[in-house]
């Protein structure tokens, strides 16, 4: 367990820092739609089963406020991590921003974090006594790994985990004692104690690996097992939780090369149905238990880059990162009808 703390600075980088983050955003954006492949058709949008869509939050493109990943409050506050600007923050069901605390910068800079060359928060959860856990990749040794906030404390790391892999999607167990970590360039599923200490490598089957970029990213526990998706290969997968916390053999609940970026993705409460982000397409799309797929928003309805998708009830919310454009990172919210 690595109870590291730091006296680097924690304030946020400035505009010629932030400038150089998004050139260097920009070329892993380029990076990513590279990967689509060009016999992908998207489908049309149909919005169904979507309802009061609109823009609720726009972020600072300016300060690196590029929204990452998102855990949802009681009360409707959405706990995000800015990717660009190392940062955490509250956004109020109002739609205000408040910036909760600034991950320490890495000494390089972070220019060797792998396949994207820039230190970025990523996957956030949160428990119920208001604890929120936050991902970071820098890669360095030093400060890659899984950090704790709570409350008026200072964030800290609790759990180090490889500097050349780049930790991404986070997901607590429903019994809320362990975390799991996907790592998008090792390919690999780690598990690790809510309290911290050493990540125990879950499960590195091939299923996971990139194929090109980034394999393993979005998690959500759900029914006993694990979800993820792999963004290179545009898979949806369930991996049982075996007993003693073991896993168990991936299956594939869906795959298609129009799913290729898919990145984050949530259960809509009906069974296995989910919503899903694609980033190098900027669009949700529903995904159903078997397989199939629509295309429920787009960017007509303001989204670029969507790297996030949380329910609670029937709102859902969904980030937009905005790492190929720059223009305009937001949070984007509509209601789930009654019906699917």
């Amino acid at each position: 367990m690595s109870n590291h703390t730091s006296n680097r600075t924690s304030s946020p980088p400035s505009n010629r820092r932030v400038k150089t983050l998004m050139a260097a955003v920009a070329v892993a954006a380029a990076t990513l739609a590279s990967a689509l492949p060009a016999d992908a058709t998207p489908t049309r949008p149909t919005r169904e089963p979507l309802t009061d869509v609109r823009i609720a939050t726009h972020f600072d493109v300016s300060a690196g406020q590029l929204p990452e990943n998102i855990a949802l409050l009681p009360d409707g506050t959405a706990a995000v991590t800015f990717a660009a600007s190392r940062q955490v923050a509250e956004v109020s069901p109002r739609g205000a921003t408040r910036v909760l605390a600034t991950l320490p910068a890495p000494a390089d800079g972070g220019v060797h974090t792998p396949a994207l060359g820039f230190p970025l928060a990523t996957g956030i959860a949160r428990t119920p006594d208001g604890t929120l856990y936050v991902l970071y990749a820098t890669g360095t040794a030093d400060l890659t790994g899984l950090w704790r906030l709570r409350p008026g404390k200072a964030p800290q790391r609790i759990a180090a985990l490889p500097e050349d892999g780049l930790p991404n999607g986070l997901a607590l167990d429903e019994r809320g004692k362990h975390l799991y970590i996907t790592d998008s360039v090792l390919g690999t599923v780690w598990t690790v104690p809510v309290t911290g200490g050493t990540p125990t490598a879950w499960s590195t089957a091939p299923e996971l690996a990139p194929a090109g970029f980034l394999g393993v990213n979005g998690a959500k526990v759900h029914d006993g097992a694990l979800w993820v998706t792999n963004l290179d290969r545009g898979t949806l997968l369930r991996i049982p939780i075996r007993p003693g916390n073991r896993a168990g053999t991936p299956q594939i609940k869906a795959s298609d090369p129009d799913l290729v970026g898919i990145d984050d993705f949530a259960f809509t409460g009906h069974g296995d149905d989910v919503l899903a982000t694609l980033n190098t397409t900027n669009r949700v799309v529903r995904i159903r238990p078997d397989g199939t797929r629509t295309t429920v928003l787009d960017t007509a309805d303001g989204l670029q880059n969507p790297s996030s998708v949380a329910l609670r009830g029937k709102e859902v919310y969904v980030l937009s990162a905005a790492y190929a454009t720059a223009t305009d990172p937001n949070l984007l919210r509509a209601r789930l009808r009654g019906h699917l």
